[in-house]
């Protein structure tokens, strides 16, 4: 095993060990990362929903399929840690929000503790999917655009592409802005097979 490797195996292992937001959480921390020192894509998303935390595997769960679907890619490509990478802006279940319509934002220490580190271990990514209004707010330039022309204004020529959270609320924004299927999808999937290959597309 490279060092690169065992750096990355004792970084995760602290990940899943971290208890910084315990009191905070409305349940036992359980922080889901995936990572390989191969990974060709970086997914940056929100915060594990309430399923993902009872399974421990990220996306797994109707966002996820969605999500699958629009970057073409099967199942075991996306849950090789060799080819993609998952990186929550909050590791941990945050909880259902006070008025119960949504789970609350991502738990704000995960981001400034950990995700320097495990991306300086992460070389070969290639494309980091910026999922949601929390991730680009957290890395793309300001001052922030909304999400829909962040997600517009993509034209390709940049490692860091936003994209909308593949939840249930999507399908109406979807049809609000069909440029996104016609254009975004497609170019989407182009970037994903360049990153990691065709043979890991559907």
């Amino acid at each position: 095993m490279s060092e690169q490797s065992l750096k990355l195996d004792a970084l995760r292992s602290r990940i899943a060990a971290c208890r910084l937001c315990a009191e905070a959480l409305p349940h036992p921390p359980r922080p889901v990362v995936q990572a390989g020192s191969g990974a060709r894509i970086l997914v940056i998303g929100q915060a594990p929903g309430r399923k993902v935390h009872l399974s421990g595997m990220p996306w797994d769960d109707a966002s996820g399929d969605r999500l699958r679907a629009w970057m073409g890619l099967a199942k075991p490509a996306f849950y090789d840690p060799q080819r993609l990478a998952i990186m929550p802006m909050g590791f941990c279940y945050p909880g259902v929000g006070a008025k119960g319509n949504g789970d609350n934002p991502p738990m704000r220490l995960c981001a400034p503790t950990w995700h320097s580190e495990l991306i300086s271990l992460l070389p070969e990514v290639r494309l980091t999917l910026l999922i949601g209004h929390h991730a680009q707010a957290y890395y793309l330039p300001k001052p922030l655009k909304s999400m829909t022309e962040a997600v517009r204004s993509f034209d390709g020529s940049s490692p860091l592409m936003p994209l909308p959270h593949p939840s249930w609320r999507v399908v109406r924004w979807m049809r609000d802005n069909p440029w996104f299927e016609a254009h975004t999808l497609p170019l989407l999937r182009r970037r994903v097979a360049d990153a990691i290959g065709e043979n890991a597309l559907r």
